[in-house]
């Protein structure tokens, strides 16, 4: 459609406001002249007249143009209860990719093939780089593995100046001078176990580091290595940390890692202290090269490790990672809202009122009040600003959820501390 013909029937449009034929052509000829916020504005207002799913996903598919995911997560979320509707899951995976939920993606990619046996989305098949079944099956494994290649970094990160200079020092900075760390017989790659309350940001901050270095990410979960069936386990973790040493500089990620690692003692069966040997084995890089495999850790329960782990040369860094304080949750609440309809925030009051917070319970806070206000915004047909009221209102519904790990972290660090491992918690509850 020409400029011309769009001016006329915006003209019309002023002139018989009710007319939601006309405003939807309004809002089409808007969206594909790529004016996205306008054509949001009409299709917001038509919904109060038309509940058609077409107008929804329009909606929904400018929201996505203009990184606001929240919000056109909520509409896909409601429209894919109501049936699986084919561009409906399309657009759902892709704001899933926006938000850098690729694990995810890909799980919901599968789910939605074996609920639409008849659908398939090349475009989203590339981003995701799900490989053809005509693949030889090595490649597929490697191509299914490397999902990641994080284009996040540390300014991203708020807060945590600490564990990042512990991160620069053990993994960045001998990547970026290997001579000058040659001469002092340190190589690049080894392992940092992060600990820590739930939701404190560890995940994040792992494929933060692969952005850092510009290097893949690979995470490995607790399912990708078990099985059934008695070595496969042990073939799995190998395979895995190989894939990491072909492909270096690799950012080799466990989360939930105590419950690969745990204490060989506590095992009844020889199958899971087998695990944990060729583990070992992996982390000391016998017969094998780890230089440029860089290993991270990530467990809120570092108790119920087994204390091989925590020697030098294999996890020998151990870093606490607590809940942000004050600055650093000043720092992570504009980071969140960066993207959204805001007035006049006066961040330094909120970050005051949420002590105690986790980056996860930040982030709850958030999507509470950005929810409260699309509701609003989807009766009055027009943007409605967040504003600090709206968030210190929230603040009085949501209690952290970090309290409940330093019950249980404080036992710990008082009566099971012989090596001081625990002493940071030590230090942070001031005991």
């Amino acid at each position: 459609m020409d400029i011309d013909t769009l001016k006329a029937l915006e003209k019309a449009l002023q002139a018989s406001p009710d007319n939601n034929i006309l405003r939807k052509q309004v809002g089409l000829a808007r969206f594909n002249m790529q004016c996205y916020e306008e054509a949001k504005a009409h299709f917001t207002q038509l919904l109060q007249y038309n509940n058609s799913i077409d107008v929804k996903v329009l909606l929904a598919q400018c929201y996505l143009h203009l990184n606001n995911y929240t919000p056109g997560l909520i509409i896909c979320e409601e429209l894919l209860e109501q049936s699986s509707h084919p561009d409906v899951v399309s657009l759902y995976i892709n704001f899933l990719i926006a938000e850098g939920q690729t694990n995810d993606a890909v799980e919901q990619y599968q789910h939605y093939q074996l609920v639409l046996p008849n659908w398939r989305d090349e475009a989203l098949e590339e981003k995701l780089r799900i490989p053809s079944q005509v693949h030889d099956f090595e490649e597929e494994e490697e191509d299914s593995l490397f999902l990641e290649k994080p284009d996040m970094d540390f300014s991203k990160v708020g807060g945590m100046e600490n564990i990042k200079a512990e991160i620069r020092i053990k993994i960045i900075q001998p990547l970026q001078n290997p001579d000058l760390f040659k001469a002092y017989g340190k190589k690049a790659g080894g392992g940092i176990l992060m600990y820590g309350p739930p939701g404190c940001g560890k995940t994040y901050l792992s494929r933060a580091t692969a952005g850092e270095i510009d290097s893949k990410f690979l995470s490995i979960g607790l399912e990708e290595i078990m099985d059934m069936w008695l070595g496969n386990s042990e073939k799995n973790l190998h395979q895995k940390f190989e894939l990491a040493r072909k492909n270096t500089p690799c950012v080799l990620f466990f989360d939930e890692i105590d419950a690969l690692g745990s204490k060989r003692n506590d095992l009844k069966q020889s199958a899971g202290r087998n695990i944990i040997n060729q583990f070992l084995k992996e982390l000391d890089g016998v017969n094998s090269d780890n230089e440029g495999v860089l290993i991270l850790g990530a467990t809120n329960s570092p108790w119920h490790m087994d204390s091989a782990f925590l020697r030098p040369g294999r996890f020998d860094r151990i870093i606490f990672v607590p809940p942000p304080d004050e600055e650093a949750r000043n720092i992570i609440l504009q980071l969140l809202l960066a993207e959204k309809p805001i007035e006049s925030i006066n961040y330094a009051k909120i970050a005051s009122k949420t002590n105690d917070f986790s980056g996860a319970d930040l982030k709850a806070l958030i999507d509470v009040v950005t929810e409260e206000k699309l509701r609003s915004a989807m009766q009055s047909g027009k943007i409605e600003k967040i504003q600090t009221k709206d968030l210190l209102s929230a603040c009085k519904k949501i209690r952290p959820s970090t309290k409940e790990w330093f019950n249980t972290a404080r036992n710990y660090a008082l009566y099971s501390n012989t090596s001081g491992i625990y002493d940071d918690i030590l230090r942070y509850l001031k005991l």
